[in-house]
């Protein structure tokens, strides 16, 4: 680890230290929460009431929702199509491609009709599509997407640019590229480069990007109504980690980032270990600066956490909770470089 990264988690270091209330274990019991969880929703969401409703809701499975791919088909026209074979989509007024499935047939399934393997569509959650629309790359842009399996925001990313610019997709998993590979294909992709390589090896390099996407790595605490084994497998310490792995590659990003470029840093995490922890590393100690994003149904970072007070620029992030919006959780910030 960098001696900038370890000393920055020492500064922080009480975060990682969490001792659960009689309350937290109450509801961790009746949940099925591992209790540290349980007490970091208390201090996040300041009343009992809301954290036993987040509880709840992940009891429940996520919205099924799709984008639809517009290199592929017009979106009225997907509707159509989709509404003769029983489905009916609703759209989604915040999300330009976005739809939700409200109604399906028992056959086939959303993922096994002829639309999905054409590449009409791509099954996508709904706050996972908005941090390729947060950083809404142009047609002359020059695109970083620096953990890119399996596909779904940089075909998204794709599309936007309508197949112009270029896409540097970047992934060290060789089994996960395989879906990356795959998805690119079906999807109609054509202006992305696909390399399989760690993203830290890029800084050996020239290259320089306008903008990038930093979907990074971790917990997937935002994911527990789709794979609820997540109440109660990530330890504080992994949580550390996962912490450590993102203030390494957004150190990277900041590198790779050309002067006045844009970096949009996400992860299908709720936990401020490894949202705002990281974003305030890259305000502080790289100069970043975040940017108001608006038209998003989303609540604002926090500014305190733990008894902890970041930079008042991680209220320009955004958060989504199943609770609040019906969509995973998610967290979102868009940065430039001065």
């Amino acid at each position: 680890m960098e001696s900038d990264i370890l000393k920055y988690l020492n500064e922080y270091e009480s975060i990682f230290t969490i001792s659960p209330t009689n309350e937290a274990k109450k509801l961790a019991q009746k949940y099925h929460f591992l209790d540290y969880m349980v007490e970091r929703y208390i201090n996040m969401f300041g009343n009992l009431n809301e954290v036993e409703e987040y509880l709840y809701s992940c009891s429940f499975p996520l919205i099924r929702s799709i984008r639809c791919n517009t290199l592929r088909i017009n979106c009225e026209k997907l509707e159509k199509i989709m509404s003769e074979k029983g489905f009916i989509l609703d759209k989604v007024s915040w999300l330009p491609h976005g739809y939700v499935v409200k109604k399906s047939p028992k056959k086939p399934s959303l993922g096994a009709t002829l639309e999905y393997l054409v590449g009409y569509y791509h099954i996508q959650g709904l706050a996972s599509m908005v941090p390729a629309y947060v950083l809404n790359p142009g047609q002359k842009d020059i695109v970083l997407d620096m953990a890119a399996a399996p596909g779904g925001k940089t075909t998204q990313l794709a599309q936007i640019m309508n197949n112009k610019g270029l896409i540097v997709a970047v992934e060290r998993n060789r089994e996960r590229i395989k879906s990356l590979l795959s998805n690119i294909n079906r999807l109609g992709v054509e202006n992305v480069l696909l390399i399989r390589t760690p993203a830290e090896n890029l800084l050996k390099t020239n290259l320089k990007f306008s903008k990038i996407l930093l979907d990074a790595p971790c917990s997937g605490e935002g994911l527990i109504q789709k794979d609820p084994s997540r109440r109660y497998k990530t330890t504080i310490e992994d949580l550390r980690k996962f912490a450590i792995t993102q203030l390494s590659l957004i150190k990277v990003a900041y590198q790779l980032l050309e002067e006045g470029g844009y970096l949009v840093y996400s992860t299908c995490s709720i936990a401020p270990e490894e949202d705002e922890l990281i974003v305030n590393y890259a305000i502080e100690k790289l100069g970043m600066l975040t940017v108001n994003v608006s038209g998003y149904p989303a609540e604002k970072g926090y500014e305190t956490y733990h008894n902890i007070n970041f930079s008042s620029y991680v209220k320009n992030c955004l958060r989504f909770f199943p609770h609040k919006h019906g969509t995973e959780g998610f967290f979102i910030c868009l940065l430039r470089k001065e």
